[in-house]
């Protein structure tokens, strides 16, 4: 059945066209958003689910995005209005007995299992419901295209026409993407950029948790996560993750510590350890999980450089517990901090928390938002932190703990260990 005009362009508040005008004279009024009622879906998505707004997520088999939208679809139903989930993997038997198990029961939730997207917008467009999930963005397919679904066109198409159907009606669309084997999102590059939202659901399989990433997002921050659990009954959030991810935190244990990390405006204290060990081999293993492997091998240098750290016959691992990834600088006194405390085995303080960047020097540089990092680790009981002494004029009135500033490498080695 060929897709009405309409759908393909049209007038709606997003439609192209018309004479160019001064960006005074354009009209501004804030997006229109909707209250999943799960605040870390929420937070991800820049306060809110955008009306007319597409967004696209992914992430391994299994992980929980079938779960997460099938949690937060029914919240959607603004005043006993319908919402829409297509399935194109599995039968409506299979989704009531997921939906059952999660505790689902809303007479507002409308199941369709498709794959023809000409099907599936003439259903949406009787129905008219109030958001649409499709399941998969691979398994849809145009009938006015003559190759097989997944194909770099089909998906193309597909989201394009999604795309279009959404603005039209100024209905949200939720799109979920199979992944390659490297994470990526399966399907043309082109897919991302054509949706409004990217968001990524990351996991370990040794582990509960989930990690709600968002990569791209034209509504709101792409530095925000949401944190959750993995459990019998659904997703749950984690509203504290620092007290998550150090539950299990070994004490008197030598090459751990525990450093602060930013994820937009929210901080979250995650444990960094190391072990160094002689190796046997000529070249010395490198090997770095959670943090850039290359960020890691230009600490190593500054060690061997400024304190004589003979790490040229050592094999050096680093891991961040949790299955958790430090993208940002200001962890590098902590990696340092892991790695020296594994070579002298010699545990560092369980109440003493290390912040601060390196540079190629052995100087220690400013981080950003120390006040809000230390106020996290203060809520959690530590009681000494080890900081860039750039930061310390603006910390020393306002922190609850012993702060103590460093400018070196080597004064950060006496801090840690004297």
């Amino acid at each position: 059945m060929p897709i009405p005009m309409a759908y393909r362009r049209g007038s709606g508040r997003s439609a192209l066209g018309g004479n160019p005008v001064s960006i005074e004279e354009v009209p501004f009024d804030s997006e229109p958003r909707i209250m999943t009622g799960i605040s870390e879906f929420d937070r991800v998505l820049g306060g809110g689910v955008v009306c007319g707004s597409v967004t696209l997520v992914g992430g391994d088999p299994g992980i929980g995005k079938t779960t997460l939208l099938l949690q937060a679809l029914p919240r959607l139903s603004q005043e006993g209005s319908a919402v829409l989930y297509v399935s194109g993997e599995e039968s409506l038997t299979q989704i009531k007995m997921r939906g059952h198990r999660l505790g689902i029961d809303n007479g507002f939730l409308y199941l369709l299992s498709e794959t023809s997207l000409e099907e599936i917008l003439q259903s949406a467009q009787a129905l008219n419901p109030a958001a649409i999930v499709v399941d998969s963005i691979q398994t849809t397919f145009s009938t006015q295209l003559t190759s097989t679904p997944g194909s770099v066109t089909q998906v193309q198409e597909v989201a394009a026409q999604l795309m279009s159907f959404a603005k039209q009606r100024d209905i949200p669309v939720f799109i979920i993407g199979h992944v390659t084997k490297e994470g990526a999102i399966a399907g043309p590059r082109i897919l991302e950029h054509i949706v409004d939202t990217v968001l990524y659901f990351e996991g370990d399989s040794g582990h509960s948790h989930r990690i709600l990433r968002a990569v791209k997002n034209r509504f709101g921050s792409t530095n925000e996560i949401g944190v959750f659990e993995m459990t019998e009954s659904g997703l749950l959030e984690v509203g504290n993750p620092s007290a998550l991810f150090l539950e299990d935190r070994a004490r008197g244990s030598a090459g751990a510590v525990v450093v602060a990390m930013m994820e937009g405006t929210r901080p979250i204290l995650v444990e960094v350890q190391a072990i160094v060990s002689p190796t046997h081999f000529a070249n010395p293993k490198r090997v770095a999980t959670g943090v850039e492997s290359n960020r890691v091998s230009i600490l190593l240098a500054v060690l061997e450089k400024h304190l004589g750290l003979r790490l040229s016959g050592q094999d050096v691992y680093i891991n961040v517990v949790g299955g958790m990834r430090i993208d940002e600088t200001a962890s590098d006194l902590g990696i340092v901090a892991a790695v020296m405390s594994s070579i002298r085995e010699c545990p560092i303080d369980t109440q003493m928390l290390v912040c601060g960047e390196i540079g190629l020097g052995g100087e220690i540089r400013a981080v950003s938002a120390a006040d809000i990092r230390i106020r996290e680790a203060s809520k959690l009981g530590f009681k000494r932190c080890v900081i860039p002494e750039g930061n310390l004029g603006s910390l020393k009135k306002k922190a609850h703990m012993t702060l103590v500033g460093v400018k070196h490498v080597r004064e950060a080695q006496n801090a840690l260990f004297l």
